[in-house]
């Protein structure tokens, strides 16, 4: 029996100072949340954890070390935490899809890269989940 060796995905960088993008991330926000098609996922909240990446355009102007100036992450987790509070998810796809909606909301986010885990499903795997990469309509 042979086994191939595991792929390894090399996500491209998103931060492009010639292009005026910054990369705005969240790293493994981990949540309680009621998502799951079946009967016992319904019973008892489950550990989900979130890792978003966006590609913000600069717009240009300097920072100025001011928070009306740059997409704020702080709004960001506090927006996914809003959408898995309002109530049972059936799909993973389902919360990535309404994460990356809320995230491309704001005019100045081009792209989000959700990833979806349910960390507690699957006994022998560390998690299982999905990820999307979405863009803003607007092409900003």
């Amino acid at each position: 029996m042979t086994t191939e060796p595991a792929k390894v995905i090399h996500l491209p960088r998103i931060a492009d100072g010639r292009a005026g993008v910054r990369h705005v991330f969240v790293r493994d926000l981990v949540l309680a949340g009621s998502i799951g098609v079946h009967g016992h996922e319904r019973e008892a909240l489950q550990r989900i954890r979130i890792n978003l990446d966006l590609a913000v355009d600069e717009g240009g102007a300097p920072v100025d070390d001011s928070l009306y100036n740059v997409v704020c992450y702080e709004k960001i987790v506090a927006g996914v935490r809003a959408i898995v509070e309002r109530g049972h998810i059936n799909l993973v796809e389902t919360l990535a899809e309404k994460i990356a909606a809320m995230c491309l909301a704001n005019a100045r986010v081009r792209s989000v890269r959700a990833r979806v885990e349910k960390l507690d499903i699957v006994p022998d795997a560390q998690s299982v989940g999905v990820e999307i990469e979405r863009f803003n309509p607007s092409g900003a």
